[in-house]
């Protein structure tokens, strides 16, 4: 008469782990851009205009930048006129070597000078070093600004990476390269995705290790921030 269930429990206790391993509890995921980055002002100034598009700039007033510039400019042909003309007297032995090597010195220092106006002048615009999206801006127009002090927080539009957490007893199978979905809690959508990397510590207290992956979207409508939940398939 026990045979039945004996049978029955036996089926049951075959099938168990492998219906463990694929339900289990959920595992969240969080998409995380793969690039980020605080642009921050490079010089003292003024906020001439705030671009937030895809790929924008942030730039500054530089009427007084160009002004230095173009000073440094005359000054420098000032310092050749002169290094000339007394380059023409030493040849008429009116100027001593002395004279022409003070007024090579000139030039050089004018010349020096205007490399350092137009570095200066090159700080005015700050780009956007790759293409992505504003998450949040730190200044407004014709607002003045300090070397150094947070203008826009931008993180890159694609791909996205998926940082989640598993048992570390799947580290029996799981590796690299790993296939797995993940449904978006914002979109309602299922989307491919695939383990980029793995944690090298396992963490004790919860017996998790840290994954990073990369998920499959062509839409263009996920965005940074969203979370989801992992859904892997283990081998039986």
């Amino acid at each position: 008469m026990r045979i039945a269930p004996l049978l029955a429990a036996a089926a049951f206790a075959a099938l168990a782990p492998a219906a463990i391993a694929q339900q289990g509890e959920e595992i969240r995921v969080l998409l995380a851009p793969e690039l980020e980055t605080t642009l921050v002002s490079p010089m003292l100034g003024r906020i001439r205009n705030v671009n937030v598009t895809l790929g924008s700039n942030v730039t500054k007033d530089c009427q007084e930048q160009a002004a230095r510039v173009a000073m440094s400019q005359a000054e420098l042909v000032g310092a050749r006129e002169n290094h000339e003309a007394k380059l023409r007297l030493q040849a008429l032995q009116s100027a001593g070597e002395v004279e022409v090597n003070l007024a090579a010195a000139a030039v050089d220092k004018a010349r020096a000078q205007l490399e350092l106006s137009k570095v200066q002048a090159g700080q005015c615009s700050v780009l956007a070093p790759f293409n992505g999206r504003a998450v949040r801006i730190h200044v407004k127009a014709y607002q003045g600004v300090t070397a150094g002090q947070p203008l826009v927080e931008l993180v890159s539009s694609g791909p996205f990476k998926l940082r989640l957490n598993v048992p570390s007893k799947w580290l029996a199978w799981l590796k690299p390269g790993t296939p797995f979905d993940v449904v978006i809690d914002e979109t309602g959508r299922t989307y491919p995705a695939r383990v980029t990397a793995i944690n090298g510590r396992v963490d004790a207290a919860s017996q998790s290790i840290e994954l990073e992956a990369r998920i499959d979207d062509k839409s263009g409508e996920l965005v940074a921030g969203m979370s989801g939940a992992a859904q892997f398939k283990p081998p039986r």
